[in-house]
This record gives structure tokens, C-alpha cells and sequence, in this order.
């Protein structure tokens, strides 16, 4: 049996977000709109983006309680 490596198994589940950013002085600063009680800063906006990767893997690791989320309520 061969298993591939854990990069290959996620390489084909690209999760897109959007973000929301601005500049403050020399910092970058933001959060994921789907998330937008917790920020992030960076150096650079690249630096942001990376940020940004990692706090959204904490965010649904389940190791921070009660994360709170944006959602949509359908009402007819």
C-alpha cells in the first residue's frame, strides 16, 4: 500500500476567504470576514496574508472555545 504524503492529500482543497485589510502606519492590519471579531497584523500585506492563514487554522482547529462566526439567515 502506498500512502502519499499529507501535502498531496490537500493539495486539491484550495479554501478561498475573504479578508478584510487596511494599512495603519507601517503595519498591516486584518481579519476574515467570515470571522471578524479576531484581527491579525503583519509587517507586509504578504506578511498579513500568512497571518491570516494561521489564524484561520486556529480559528477552526477547535482549539479556541467559542469562536464566534458570521452566518446568513434565509428568511422567506
Amino acid at each position: 500500500m502506498i500512502v502519499a504524503p499529507a501535502a498531496a492529500l490537500y493539495a486539491g482543497c484550495m479554501t478561498t476567504l475573504q479578508y478584510v485589510h487596511w494599512q495603519h502606519e507601517s503595519v498591516w492590519m486584518g481579519y476574515l470576514a467570515e470571522y471578524p471579531d479576531y484581527w491579525t497584523q503583519g509587517e507586509s500585506r504578504d506578511d498579513l496574508e500568512e497571518n491570516l492563514k494561521d489564524l484561520y487554522q486556529e480559528l477552526v482547529s477547535g482549539r479556541i472555545p467559542e469562536v464566534r462566526q458570521v452566518a446568513e439567515l434565509r428568511i422567506a
